[in-house]
């Protein structure tokens, strides 16, 4: 089975408003309310692919309740740990330029995270857990590894989207997928990068700290797959951009779960990109037709070993 923990979910209320004015009253050109957080995203595409999954995580009040509603109507097998405060409302401002405003995290007691860990203590050898996104600020430091070190007990294998210490901390408990995009790799290696060249020896410090897969995605420039292998990237698909929200969440989900059946990653890596790339191109999470269309156009190269 494979696992979702979001510790910081949302509501994302996407507006959309024309020629947007600061300091002045704008009417809205369309909105919509969705579900957020990235392991929530990772479950929906999961989910569309087929693949059955549990997510896990806090949610809690109103806000709360909407997700859970909204997971339920979509068929997704949910195992939340409800906590008192409500879960938080991230604003997604569409306009000439994309804004995003996202909420506080809600306070987590120890009775919350006593609860999540009990639920992840019954994970084991074959299932795989999907840690994703950013933790409540209530959170303690180095909470990640906590969770790392319980699925690890339990013979589970797990994958982990984070940023900064955290996922440099996950790497040397060999997660099967960590997938940085390109400023995040060279922030967590204090370095830049001005070409795909430039990237390759720092995707294999990666693998030579820990991780059995990594990606790197590269906005416009497609992504790269890092495998014991070698060296693979991907073609870039052509359609007009409509969302950047979820798609780097849509990958991974595409990968893992193709690379659940088999453990081939370069298959995975293939629908990864027409799972990322089909949502990047819808208002919201991709359906399944999209990335059957797409994952026919998806074009694999390894470039080293």
């Amino acid at each position: 089975m494979i696992y979702t923990v979001t510790l910081n979910p949302s509501i994302d209320y996407i507006v959309h408003v024309d020629d947007l004015k600061i300091g002045e009253v704008n009417r809205m050109k369309k909105d919509l309310k969705l579900p957020g957080g990235k392991g929530i995203n990772v479950s929906r595409i999961l989910k569309r692919n087929n693949v059955e999954n549990i997510a896990l995580g806090f949610l809690g009040g109103f806000t709360g309740t909407f997700i859970t509603d909204w997971l339920s109507q979509e068929n997704i097998e949910q195992n939340f740990t409800q906590i008192n405060a409500d879960t938080r409302i991230n604003i997604k401002l569409k306009a000439e330029a994309e804004t995003e405003i996202n909420g506080l995290g809600p306070d987590i007691s120890a009775k919350d995270i006593a609860d999540l860990k009990a639920k992840l203590s019954t994970v084991t050898k074959g299932d795989i857990v999907v840690l994703s996104g950013s933790a409540p600020a209530s959170l303690p430091s180095g909470f990640y590894q906590e969770l790392v070190q319980l699925v690890k007990e339990n013979k589970a294998d797990f994958v982990i989207d984070t940023t900064g210490q955290d996922l440099m901390d996950a790497l040397i408990s060999q997660p099967v997928l960590v997938k940085p995009n390109n400023h995040e790799l060279a922030e967590a290696y204090h370095t830049t990068f001005n070409n795909i060249s430039d990237i390759i020896p720092f995707g294999k410090k990666l693998l030579n700290t820990g991780a059995q897969n990594a990606i790197i995605s590269m906005a416009g420039d497609g992504a790269l797959l890092f495998t014991k292998e070698g060296v693979y990237q991907s073609n870039v698909l052509k359609r007009p951009l409509k969302n950047s929200v979820g798609a780097g969440d849509s990958m991974i989900a595409g990968f893992i779960g193709a690379y659940s059946e088999n453990k081939d990653a370069v298959n995975a890596f293939k629908w990864g990109v027409a799972s990322g790339s089909a949502t990047a191109f819808s208002d919201d999470l991709a359906q399944a037709e999209f990335i059957q269309e797409l994952l026919a156009e998806v074009v694999i190269e390894k470039i080293a070993d």
